[in-house]
């Protein structure tokens, strides 16, 4: 055994021409087959996965423009919504101030009619007062002048003797201080 096991390892150290003819036409053949049935199936395989890697990378690249173009739109209504926004507040600051200066001078309108309307009362009141002053003043002269006189006057007397007390009296003075208060 010991001899077939060193011939048997020495074809490999020394190779023949036959068996390297044998090795050539074998890998001949084993590419012949590969490059027939194996390398287009692999080939096609790499075709399709950079195909398929491209159009991904293109996908991407059309989300992202996308999303650019989406996001620049989203900033720009909101910038638009922040200048509507501003333009509302204005408005309405606007509108208040309006209604502010409005109400004031309602109020001041408001204000001077009821002095105006007080200055008439009081006028009127001091015009009764004055009124009722002077129907006093001369029923007290005609009382007066009966228990001087000692006798009843008729009304032409008493008419008379009123104007005359009533022309001597100043009632001016009595009108204009209580205007003036």
């Amino acid at each position: 055994m010991l001899p077939l096991a060193s011939s048997s390892g020495s074809f490999l150290v020394k190779p023949s021409i036959g068996l390297m003819i044998w090795t050539l036409l074998v890998f001949g053949l084993t590419m012949i087959l590969l490059a027939r049935l194996a390398f287009p199936r692999i080939s096609a395989a790499l075709d399709s996965r950079q195909k398929a890697i491209e159009d991904s990378i293109d996908t991407a690249q059309r989300t992202r423009e996308e999303a650019d173009r989406i996001l620049a739109e989203y900033r720009e209504r909101l910038q638009e919504a922040r200048a509507q926004a501003d333009e509302i507040v204005q408005h309405a600051r606007a509108t208040a101030e309006g209604h502010e200066r409005e109400a004031r001078d309602q109020a001041r309108e408001l204000a001077a009619e009821a002095a105006a309307r007080a200055e008439r009362d009081i006028e009127a009141a001091t015009q009764r007062a004055l009124q009722e002053l002077r129907k006093e003043v001369a029923d007290l002269t005609v009382m007066a002048t009966e228990k001087v006189t000692r006798k009843a006057l008729d009304s032409a007397d008493q008419k008379r003797l009123v104007e005359e007390a009533l022309s001597e009296l100043d009632f001016s003075g009595l009108s204009e201080g209580a205007s003036q208060n």
